[in-house]
C-alpha cells in the first residue's frame, strides 16, 4: 500500500525504506520515503485547508472523529498484527494499544463538542469581559517507535478537534501500523490537506516543516537530547513546543505497602513494551525492611518469565527489542553494573539465538554512578536500592534532572499526598502501575518536557485564547 498521504492523495516517492522484523530481520514492509520539499509540500496543503476545518462546526468535527474512532476500532486486529511485526509487540499489547489509540479520537470527538470560552464579571458598568479560543494553527506531529499508534493519536485527536489541520511524521523503524491508523482518518472522511503524513529523514522532514511559517504547534515526543533541537528549530518561527521528552522513573516500595500488589505492579510497570517506554519504571527503590523479601519475590517472578516471538502462541512475557543497538546499550549497562560490584538476582533467562533480544535483569549494589542507576534504560533490566526514611525516598527519586512519571505504593493516604507534593514528576501512579490515559493529562516536568497530552489541557495545547473588552454605550 501508498504510505504517504500529502492533500487527500495517497502515493509514495521512488525512494523506498524497508521495515524490518526485530524477531529475525525479515523484511516487514516498505515506506515510500520523503525528503524536504515532499516536506514543504504536506504544509503548504494543511495551511490551506486550515481556514475551511477551523470554521467548520465543532459537531462536524466531532463526527468525522467518532467515525474514525470506530474505524480504528474495527481495524485493531489488522493494524495490531501489523504494530507487532514491525516493532516486536506482544501480539496482545499491539492490539491493546491501537484499541488504545481509538479512545483518543472517541474522548476528544466528545471534548470538540463542548463550551471553551470564558465570560467575566465586569468592574465597569459600560465595559464587558470575555474570552473565545480559536485554533492555533498548523500542527507537525512528531512520534517515536515505541507506541506508534497511541502517541500519534495523543496528538491527532486533540489537534484535529481543535480545529488544527496537521502534517506529521513517525519513526521508520515502526511506520506502518501508524499510517494505517492515517488511512482511517481518510476513510472516515477528514477533507483533503487536513491531515498529511510524510517518511523521510528525521532531520531533514523536521527542518522542513518547523521551517514554514505556517506551522504553530510542534509536538514532539522522543529524547531529552532532540527534544532540545526541536525546540531551537520552533524558536526561529516562534512555534509553540509540546514536548514529551526522556524519562527515569522511580518506583517506590515502602513497608507498608500490599507486597503481592507492588510485585504484580512492578512486573507491568518495568516490562511492558519489553521495558521500553518513557513512563517505564527504572529504578526501585523499596525500603529496607521489606528489601530482601520484595526483590527475592520480583527476582522469582523475573526468572520466570518467557522471551521470543511476541505473535507466536503461547504468548511470551517479553518481545524484543527494536533493534540490535538497542540490545547493545542494555547489555553494556548491566555489564558495568556488574562489573562495579552489582548483584544479579534473577536467575538467567533463556533468549532466542537469533533476533534483537534481550534477557531481563534485576540487579542490587549498582554503583551509585553507574549508568544503571542514574540513565534511563529503556529496557528489560532494573536496578533495586534500600532506603531507610520517607525523606530518603522522595530525595532518591527526585535525584535526577528528568521527571516523566513515577510509582508509589503504599497503604497511608496521607503519605499518598506527601508523593504528590514532593516528587517532581508530571505522572504518578499511585499502587497503580499503568497510570495512562486519554481523558488525563500526560507530561513531565524539568528536563521531561513542556505541556500536557490528553484530558481538557491536551485540546488547549492546540488553542489561542481571544480576549475580548466590549465598550458599551449604555
Amino acid at each position: 500500500m501508498t504510505t504517504n498521504l500529502v492533500d487527500g492523495r495517497w502515493f509514495d516517492p521512488e525512494r523506498r525504506r524497508e521495515v524490518l522484523n526485530p524477531v529475525d530481520g525479515s523484511v516487514v514492509g516498505e515506506i515510500g520515503y520523503g525528503d524536504a520539499e515532499l516536506a514543504r509540500t504536506a504544509v503548504d496543503a494543511a495551511a490551506a485547508a486550515q481556514a475551511e476545518w477551523g470554521a467548520r462546526p465543532a459537531r462536524s468535527r466531532s463526527d468525522l472523529l467518532r467515525k474514525a474512532a470506530d474505524l480504528i476500532s474495527e481495524r485493531a486486529e489488522t493494524i495490531g498484527a501489523t504494530l507487532a511485526r514491525e516493532a516486536g509487540k506482544r501480539l496482545p499489547e499491539a492490539i491493546g494499544e491501537v484499541h488504545g489509540s481509538a479512545e483518543y479520537f472517541r474522548w476528544f470527538a466528545e471534548e470538540a463538542r463542548r463550551p471553551h470560552g470564558a465570560v467575566y464579571t465586569h468592574e465597569a458598568p459600560n465595559r464587558r469581559h470575555a474570552s473565545i479560543r480559536r485554533p492555533a494553527g498548523v500542527v507537525a506531529s512528531l512520534t517515536p517507535w515505541n507506541f506508534p499508534c497511541s502517541i500519534q493519536a495523543r496528538k491527532l485527536a486533540p489537534a484535529l478537534a481543535a480545529g488544527c489541520t496537521v502534517v506529521a511524521r513517525v519513526s521508520e523503524k515502526a511506520p506502518l501500523a501508524a499510517t494505517e491508523m492515517f488511512r482511517c482518518l481518510t476513510d472516515a472522511g477528514i477533507p483533503a490537506g487536513v491531515v498529511n503524513l510524510v517518511h523521510g529523514p528525521a532531520r531533514e522532514i523536521t527542518e522542513a516543516y518547523l521551517s514554514h511559517d505556517a506551522v504553530r504547534v510542534v509536538s514532539f515526543t522522543g529524547s531529552t537530547g532532540i527534544g532540545q533541537d526541536v525546540m531551537r528549530l520552533a524558536s526561529r518561527n516562534v512555534a509553540r513546543p509540546l514536548l514529551e521528552l526522556g524519562g527515569n522513573a522511580a518506583f517506590i516500595v515502602f513497608e507498608d505497602a500490599d507486597i503481592d500488589n507492588a510485585v504484580e505492579g512492578a512486573m507491568l510497570a518495568k516490562f511492558r513494551n519489553t521495558g521500553q517506554s518513557c513512563i517505564g519504571a527504572n529504578r526501585f527503590y523499596v525500603q529496607r525492611s521489606i528489601f530482601d523479601e520484595f526483590t527475592s519475590r520480583l527476582a522469582e517472578r523475573i526468572s520466570a518469565m518467557t522471551v521470543g516471538d511476541g505473535t507466536a502462541y503461547p504468548v511470551p512475557d517479553l518481545g524484543p527489542c527494536i533493534d540490535d543497538r538497542r540490545v547493545e546499550e542494555l547489555e553494556t549497562m548491566l555489564a558495568e553494573a556488574l562489573d562495579g560490584g552489582g548483584r544479579l538476582l534473577n536467575s538467567p533467562v533463556e533468549t532466542p539465538a537469533t533476533g534483537s533480544y534481550c534477557a531481563p535483569a534485576l540487579v542490587a549494589d549498582a554503583p551509585a554512578d553507574s549508568a544503571l542507576a542514574r540513565q534511563e534504560i529503556f529496557g528489560p533490566i532494573a536496578a533495586a536500592f534500600p532506603f531507610d526514611t520517607e525523606a530518603e525516598a522522595f530525595d532518591l527519586a527526585n535525584g535526577t534532572d528528568m521527571g516523566l512519571a513515577g510509582y508509589v505504593y503504599t497503604r497511608d493516604a496521607d503519605r499518598i499526598w506527601r508523593a504528590a507534593e514532593r516528587m517532581e514528576v508530571g505522572v504518578l501512579g499511585v499502587n497503580e502501575p499503568l497510570p495512562t490515559v486519554s481523558f488525563a493529562p500526560m507530561g513531565g516536568v524539568k528536563r521531561s518536557g513542556l505541556g500536557r497530552e490528553g484530558a481538557e489541557v491536551g485540546l488547549e495545547e492546540f488553542q489561542e485564547t481571544v480576549y475580548l473588552a466590549i465598550g458599551m454605550n449604555s
